[in-house]
């Protein structure tokens, strides 16, 4: 999804009116005026992607077409050869539980859900060094929002095992989450915690945006973050106000519903800390 920066760049371009791109995508003409213009700071996912459409997807370039089209059979055949190599080193994907997972080696990273085994690699260190910036600015917001109003969230940070469902045939390992119910469990995290984000990488974006977001949302996690370093994007999903997104960039500071608004991360921070 691109920024609506990226979209009044691409509107000049092609020489586009905002009455054109009205009639075109179906959002009001008011609305469209107002992310032109600014107004609208942070955009509802649906409309940008009514507005996206009309500026990249159809337009009448033929060699945009074919590289779209290029690029999609790569990304179909790049998902295949995933799945093969799943289905190999599985074989019994599908029937796996908890008693299999816990008997994978101590070297093998994975994940488990609806009984299939998804393996994941190694992350860069890009993922790494966001994820701990993101830790420790977590870490600092929720000790704050603890001590004034005396609740007892606690962060994680991957590894950590969450059994999402109380079943035996998942099991998540969430790159952060925020738990702010109480779970004795020594173990791993019972049941679904209050908040979760993950990292993207090119291993697990399909997951992640896809598989586990869905989840995500039907475990009863209250809210997604979906942090992507290569476009410098963040999705946040507050599941308890509407089941689609809002999108900000890497140098926005983004509150954190769960807190009521009182902590906010700050991605120009964290950028900055790690030179991006």
């Amino acid at each position: 999804m691109r920024t609506p920066e990226e979209l009044k760049e691409r509107k000049k371009q092609l020489g586009y009116t905002n009455a054109m791109i009205a009639e075109r995508s179906g959002v009001p003409l008011a609305t469209v005026q107002k992310i032109f213009t600014g107004a609208t700071r942070h955009p509802r996912w649906e409309t940008l992607d009514a507005i996206e459409k009309v500026l990249f997807e159809y337009t009448l370039d033929p060699q945009a077409d074919l590289v779209r089209e290029e690029h999609a059979e790569y990304d179909a055949a790049y998902e295949s050869r995933i799945k093969a190599n799943l289905v190999e080193r599985w074989p019994r994907q599908g029937e796996y539980t908890l008693k299999d997972y816990y008997s994978l080696p101590d070297n093998v990273r994975a994940e488990l859900i609806d009984g299939v085994i998804y393996d994941m690699t190694a992350p860069r260190r890009i993922h790494q060094e966001i994820l701990g910036q993101l830790y420790l600015e977590f870490a600092a917001c929720i000790d704050k929002h603890n001590k004034k109003h005396g609740t007892g969230c606690k962060v994680y940070f991957a590894p950590v095992d969450v059994r999402l469902f109380r079943d035996d045939r998942n099991m998540f390992e969430p790159d952060l989450i925020v738990l702010c119910h109480e779970d004795n469990n020594e173990l791993r995290i019972e049941g679904a915690p209050e908040f979760v984000l993950e990292v993207l990488s090119d291993s697990t974006r399909s997951k992640d945006c896809i598989l586990k977001l869905n989840k995500y949302m039907e475990a009863g996690v209250h809210e997604y973050w979906i942090v992507d370093p290569k476009t410098h994007k963040v999705l946040v999903y507050d599941f308890l106000e509407d089941v689609l997104p809002q999108i900000y960039t890497f140098s926005d500071r983004i509150q954190v519903h769960i807190s009521g608004g009182e902590c906010s991360i700050d991605f120009g921070k964290i950028c900055k800390a790690i030179g991006l």
